[in-house]
């Protein structure tokens, strides 16, 4: 969510619509963050739940078919309306609404869960996801649930890659997409106690080498037979193991944190 706004995701979705540049690594995405959603959220479908992007849907999987099964009601944001349309085509149980993540058009307490994965990543400073993280307390219920997960600038190669200019990393296609400021798990966790969050659980995913996995996925998308690409996101899946390990922070490409609203 750069300053370029709507426009600009439109233009990325589409031109992602046309070539499905990363199909396989998506799919591996999906499975991790799938994964990390059935440990944190509760079995009993919640009476409505906000998933703050649908940019994944739109190109994609995505996750919003996996959450109709947590919840009654499942709302799908995003400030791209396009994207809005193409991940919420009519089903009563998932509704779209195009809406910026610092200025939600919800009233208070209007959500049980928020599901908000890389979204607050994408802004230019970390004032505006202190903002977004305020807007995300007000529309939760009180006990209401946040599962929040941004890049970690933890992991070395998050940190080196973002010291270097994204037009660079953008033309030699390591990143297809702007990212922005974002926090380490530390600061993360003192944000959300500020604006009045518990923070129940914290850990950090995706840990394997994403700019090689991502060029092997394209790879394997363009010449390999499904049994060899079924091997190869079962390899990947193997490092989510480091999870577990004290070094995960070094290791996760994604803080995860499961917050409570007091």
């Amino acid at each position: 969510m750069i300053n370029e706004g709507a426009s600009y995701w439109d233009s990325i979705a589409d031109e992602w619509k046309k070539t499905r540049p990363d199909q396989l690594w998506r799919k591996h995405s999906d499975t991790v963050n799938q994964s990390l959603l059935l440990r944190w959220l509760p079995e009993q479908p919640s009476p409505r739940l906000l998933k703050t992007d649908t940019f994944d849907e739109a190109v994609g999987g995505g996750l919003i078919q996996f959450l109709k099964t947590r919840a009654h009601k499942v709302v799908g944001m995003d400030l791209s309306f396009q994207n809005v349309e193409l991940a919420c085509p009519g089903d009563m149980s998932i509704r779209g609404a195009c809406a910026d993540v610092r200025h939600l058009p919800f009233g208070e307490e209007s959500f049980d869960v928020v599901v908000s994965n890389s979204t607050l990543d994408h802004f230019l400073t970390l004032d505006e996801i202190i903002v977004s993280l305020r807007e995300l307390h007000r529309v939760l219920r009180k006990n209401g649930q946040l599962i929040l997960t941004l890049d970690n600038p933890a992991n070395p190669i998050i940190a080196a890659r973002n010291i270097l200019p994204f037009k660079l990393l953008n033309r030699l296609g390591i990143l297809p997409y702007y990212v922005g400021a974002t926090c380490g798990p530390w600061r993360l966790q003192k944000l959300l106690r500020e604006i009045g969050f518990e923070v129940r659980e914290a850990t950090a995913v995706l840990h394997c080498p994403r700019i090689f996995a991502v060029f092997v996925a394209k790879l394997l998308c363009s010449c390999a037979k499904g049994s060899v690409q079924q091997r190869f996101l079962l390899w990947l899946e193997a490092f989510e193991h480091l999870s577990r390990w004290p070094t995960r922070y070094v290791t996760g490409n994604f803080i995860a944190v499961r917050a409570e609203k007091k």
